[in-house]
């Protein structure tokens, strides 16, 4: 017997289920629940694509809508309670300092001080050889000595034609002639004394000595130059106290006063500090420089300081009480220098501002704004009035203090 093929097998079942009602329900209605499954499938997929648009285009509009908003930081002025310090820079100069020259010319005979020696006041340098003047003062000595005899001369000649006169054997006249001549030996002697002198003094000067106390910054001669009274044989300074002088800027020269303390520093001296005092002003400004200058006075007694060495002088300065706003702050327009302002509903104003003292991080508004005004930072170039922006919700960058120190590249 043969085994049904499978084609046929399954035209058997179909025939089957057709002739069976139950089994012809139940494929329907599985046919029927599959068909509800894909469309409810159809549909979730349909209203998950359309609430994903409409997410979409919520979002997109939120987010054209933030980005169109312009934010802006603002910051508030502040009025400076504590006082500037000015650093300037300044050369050490001696307090007196003095080329010393000779007035005796010669020959140098020998030098007794160096460069870097302390001299007191009246020490001997250094010692000059001058033979001219040597047979001068001779010269003269022995002129004083013939003026002197011819005095001599003539007071005995005057004494013995005054006995004469009495005697009335010579004439007033001729007695009157030898009083004259006696006068006449009076101011030979005078002046021969005065010329005896004047070589003594020159001879005086063949010894240089130091004028005052100090150090030997410079020699300019050795033993066996031509001295002449032109030739500067050393440069003496005085090293203590030393002089500082420095020029203030127009801007704080009223803020300068004498009797002031500073502070000086030499970078090459790390962690030390010198206190000093401003002991004159110039009173008035260099019109070339717009700069006033000013001398301070600084002790120097251990030495440390040496002269002709680059410093930097702190001045303290009182402070202004103006209102100071960083300087990131400033707009640069045609109209002059302005800062924007915003005000409560987000409107921006542009204040026009007169610049004091600039600080460099900060400067000082002498006019155009108030305490309470909100002042744009990093203004963009497209700020204009009446332009609505948004203030951000970063904390506010408070004004530099005016307490920050300053230089000036004069």
């Amino acid at each position: 017997m043969t085994e049904p093929r499978p084609a046929d097998r399954d035209t058997a079942e179909v025939n089957a289920a057709v002739t069976d009602p139950a089994q012809h329900r139940r494929t329907v209605r599985r046919t029927q629940i599959a068909a509800l499954v894909v469309l409810v499938l159809l549909a979730l997929g349909a209203g998950r694509t359309v609430f994903s648009r409409m997410a979409n285009a919520r979002s997109l509009e939120s987010s054209t809508a933030e980005q169109a908003k312009q934010y802006v930081k603002v910051t508030l002025p502040k009025r400076s309670q504590a006082g500037q310090t000015l650093v300037l820079p300044g050369t050490l100069q001696g307090f007196v300092q003095s080329p010393i020259a000779a007035r005796s010319s010669g020959y140098l005979k020998r030098w007794t001080k160096d460069i870097g020696s302390k001299v007191a006041k009246g020490e001997l340098l250094a010692d000059i050889e001058s033979p001219e003047i040597d047979q001068q003062l001779t010269q003269s000595m022995a002129a004083r000595e013939q003026a002197a005899s011819s005095l001599a001369l003539a007071q005995s000649t005057v004494e013995r034609w005054e006995s004469l006169r009495k005697k009335d054997v010579v004439s007033q006249q001729d007695l009157d002639e030898k009083r004259s001549a006696v006068a006449q030996q009076h101011a030979n002697l005078a002046a021969a004394d005065a010329n005896v002198q004047r070589l003594r003094q020159l001879e005086g000067f063949k010894h240089v000595v130091a004028p005052f106390a100090g150090v030997i910054t410079r020699r300019n001669v050795d033993v066996g130059d031509l001295i002449d009274s032109n030739k500067v044989l050393f440069m003496l300074s005085q090293t203590d106290p030393l002089r500082v002088y420095i020029n203030v800027p127009q801007a704080y020269a009223q803020l300068v006063k004498a009797g002031e303390p500073v502070v000086v520093t030499q970078a090459e001296l790390r962690g030390q500090s010198f206190k000093g005092q401003i002991a004159r002003t110039s009173a008035s400004i260099d019109t070339s420089t717009r700069t006033m200058q000013v001398e301070v006075a600084l002790p120097n007694r251990d030495g440390t300081l040496l002269p002709g060495a680059y410093v930097q002088v702190a001045l303290p300065l009182q402070a202004s009480q103006s209102l100071t706003v960083p300087t990131n702050a400033l707009l640069f327009r045609g109209t002059g220098t302005m800062v924007g302002v915003v005000d409560a509903q987000g409107k921006v104003t542009l204040h026009r501002v007169s610049v004091g003292r600039n600080y460099g991080d900060a400067f000082e508004a002498l006019d155009g704004i108030a305490d309470t005004d909100r002042i744009v930072l990093n203004p963009p170039d497209w700020l204009a009035d009446g332009q609505t922006v948004t203030v951000a919700a970063a904390p506010a960058t408070a004004a530099a203090p005016a307490s920050a120190a300053s230089k000036a590249a004069l």
